[in-house]
């Protein structure tokens, strides 16, 4: 087994699909997280990139949100649609970003990604709030790479 595989038990990778649902339920932000072995190039760069192939770009709000992780480089960033973008100040997921970085420096990786997406999703919904015309137009499960 590879260590994207590793990185997170099955019981773990629920953990965090319920936190996505969770936050989710507060804002029209649709959030991911991909795991990678390793970034081939500027880990920035390379979660834009994925960020696009997911297609996380096409949402109708434009606000979509990747929490991308390379494994073996222990690396992560977070990458904001062009909606959120347009609206937030430069430093908007600084507290996202420490709030996981925090964690993954204890090696808690699995809370780190929780407490990171549960304030995604409270940061976002001052901008995004939760419509009931909202669809979930971005699957809630951990893409790997």
């Amino acid at each position: 087994m590879s260590k994207v595989e590793d990185f997170l038990t099955a019981a773990q990778e629920q953990q965090i699909v319920a936190a996505i649902r969770r936050a989710e339920k507060t804002t029209s932000g649709e959030i991911r997280v991909h795991l990678e072995k390793q970034s081939e190039s500027n880990v920035l760069e390379r979660a834009s990139e994925v960020f696009h192939w997911l297609k996380m770009d096409n949402t109708a709000q434009r606000n979509g949100v990747l929490i991308y992780v390379a494994v073996e480089d222990r690396k992560f960033a977070i990458i904001g649609d062009q909606g959120i973008n347009e609206i937030v100040k430069d430093d908007f997921w600084n507290d996202t970003k420490n709030t996981i970085q925090q964690q993954f420096k204890k090696g808690n990786f699995t809370q780190g990604l929780i407490d990171g997406i549960l304030l995604a999703g409270e940061q976002l919904q001052k901008y995004f709030p939760w419509d009931h015309t909202d669809i979930n137009e971005i699957p809630d499960e951990i893409s790997k790479g």
